[in-house]
């Protein structure tokens, strides 16, 4: 069984569709001073955070918060404090972070809270900068995250009911919260830590699939209430950016502080999808979520101050006391020469080298493999491969999550995804008597909201129809592209690049750095589809659609000396990978 880290609490923040119902007050509120209410300054932590009448106490004071929502696990830990202070010299008295469950347990049974997971670390930093934590601990946090944070692990029971009372599901959340909660047991407020509060579970009045889930995640919690004000909105590949209206939020805000209504601003800092973390949605279609998760937050995806900050951070100093003598300075941007890829490997050659594929008479889902110690594949691609006698209508129906790649011995043909479930397989010529079907199925997120959850399987999750016949006897690579992946199981068979190389196929070069390595952005003109390794690791994956066009490249990822670049391009490589000190997120 498992416990719960505070005491009944409530967090109470308004968003603007509630203000319109509020009578406004004509005068401007007097200039707040909170500064001795700090996790460093109240020694006495008797009184916690508590509701009376229409406004909150902490320590017996009167205390109105003023959050920004920053997750750990999109910023670099190198970079933590830094947002931290930003945060505290904005305005801000609180920070609130989710907590991902599919990131600290993607293996059933295996928790990782070591570097960039490391929440005791990144909750005391935010203490020693004097901010206040709210935690959200899910075990469903949405956050625009891979099945909304979720492990696809759930997915392999055929009945997993996710968000519910169902055994299954609530057996694996008492074992997560066993892993969670002694972690972070001791930062609770009132053994003199900065949790004030914490907020369990996400926007579940839009889903609300159980009347007693809700009991069951917070037995010996009274109610807590957190009602999110959005600034602006993630973006998703093949679509308009979205931005800011400054004018509109502002507003917002003015009018949250003439009534005292304590606010969350999601996001102050937004960060970076990193790997394969982010999510999906339906608009009404499936559309994936890009890398950067800059948001149009106050600060940008790589930690730099906006005008709306400034604008805020303004308006803030005029009616609270703000520290600003903590603000960091920016950080300047470094413009590397640009790289060409040196050598490459296709996907077909590393096929023997890999682990031995599993056989199957049929499509497995990714999530069902017999791989990562029996908790299936989360991310990434599956190479699914048979043997074919004659062309013809191959059909997928529905059955591909999200997007294939099909090629006859190693041709390529065409894509089967969301909106196209056939392509026309070539008649057979010459004098073999069969050819080799390769289906390279990505997983391109897993939707982070809606009802259909539950169904969030990946890879092939049914059968494929040549003629209208299933196809039968797969091979199955798991190719998950982990750092593991990338780091000891590619062969060191690479060879020169010469010009007009296709893909699948892993592309390499060095990026030399002769200082102290500084943030910079990635942008890759002419290449097609795919993702980025630096030195080993995931930095996201990127898609000529856009409307992304450039990625950020943290300083703490690169060293001095060679760096090595692996990019894995599903299509078509372009001649150069180059270096640029400015963002283009979008169109």
């Amino acid at each position: 069984m498992w416990v719960f880290l505070v005491r009944p609490e409530y967090i109470l923040c308004l968003s603007s569709a509630l203000l319109v119902m509020a009578q406004l007050r004509d005068q401007v509120p007097p200039r707040i001073n909170q500064t001795h209410l700090t996790p460093l300054e109240l020694k006495d932590r008797t009184e916690g955070l508590k509701v009376k009448g229409s406004n909150f106490t902490l320590g017996g004071f009167p205390f109105l918060i003023v959050s920004g929502t920053i997750h750990y696990f999109r910023v670099p830990r190198e970079y933590w404090r830094d947002r931290l202070l930003k945060l505290k010299a904005g305005g801000f008295n609180t920070i609130t972070t989710h907590v991902p469950w599919n990131l600290h347990e993607p293996m059933r049974g295996q928790f990782f809270f070591t570097r960039n997971l490391d929440l005791k670390t990144f909750i005391l930093t935010a203490s020693e900068v004097g901010l206040w934590v709210i935690l959200c601990p899910g075990p469903y946090i949405g956050g625009d995250l891979d099945l909304g944070g979720l492990p696809s692990w759930l997915l392999q029971d055929p009945k997993m009911k996710l968000r519910t009372t169902y055994k299954g599901f609530t057996k694996a959340v008492n074992v997560y919260f066993d892993a969670l909660i002694p972690r972070v047991a001791s930062l609770q407020y009132h053994t003199g830590g900065p949790i004030i509060a914490v907020q369990l579970e996400n926007e579940y009045g839009s889903y609300y699939q159980d009347k007693k889930y809700m009991h069951f995640i917070k037995r010996g919690l009274s109610p807590i209430l957190m009602t999110v004000f959005t600034a602006n909105s993630f973006d998703t590949w093949g679509v308009i950016r979205h931005t800011l209206d400054l004018h509109v939020t502002m507003k917002d805000v003015h009018e949250m502080f003439k009534l005292r209504f304590s606010l969350n601003f999601y996001m102050f800092h937004g960060g970076t999808n990193f790997g394969f973390m982010g999510g999906a949605m339906y608009s009404p279609d499936y559309v994936p979520v890009v890398t950067s998760y800059d948001y149009g937050a106050l600060l940008t995806e790589d930690g730099d101050y906006t005008p709306e900050y400034f604008k805020f951070q303004e308006y803030f100093s005029s009616v609270l006391v703000v520290p600003t003598h903590l603000q960091p300075e920016g950080k300047l941007k470094a413009v590397y020469k640009s790289v060409k890829p040196s050598h490459y490997l296709t996907l077909w050659d590393i096929l023997p080298y890999l682990k031995k594929p599993i056989q199957s008479v049929k499509p497995i889902c990714m999530e069902e493999l017999p791989v990562n110690q029996g908790s299936g594949q989360s991310t990434g691609y599956t190479l699914y491969e048979t043997a074919i006698s004659t062309g013809g209508i191959l059909t997928s129906r529905d059955n591909v999550q999200d997007r294939a790649q099909v090629f006859l011995d190693e041709k390529y043909i065409g894509v089967l995804d969301h909106s196209t479930d056939h392509l026309t397989l070539p008649s057979k010529n010459g004098y073999k008597n069969y050819w080799t079907l390769s289906i390279l199925v990505e997983n391109q997120g897993r939707v982070a909201y809606g009802l259909n959850i539950n169904n969030e399987r990946k890879g092939l999750t049914g059968n494929v129809y040549l003629n209208n016949s299933p196809l039968r006897r797969f091979k199955i690579f798991s190719l998950d592209m982990k750092a593991k992946f990338i780091q000891r199981d590619l062969p060191n068979l690479w060879k020169p690049v010469h010009h007009h190389i296709l893909g699948p196929a892993f592309f390499l070069s060095f990026l030399r750095i002769g200082h102290t390595p500084r943030d910079t952005f990635m942008k890759l003109e002419g290449w097609t589809k795919g993702v980025i390794f630096i030195n080993g690791q995931n930095l996201g994956r990127y898609w000529e659609l856009g409307p992304q066009e450039t990625f950020y490249l943290p300083g703490p990822w690169l060293q001095p000396g060679k760096n090595e670049i692996i990019i894995f391009e599903e299509l078509k490589a372009g001649p150069e990978i180059h270096f640029t000190n400015t963002s283009h997120l979008g169109y």
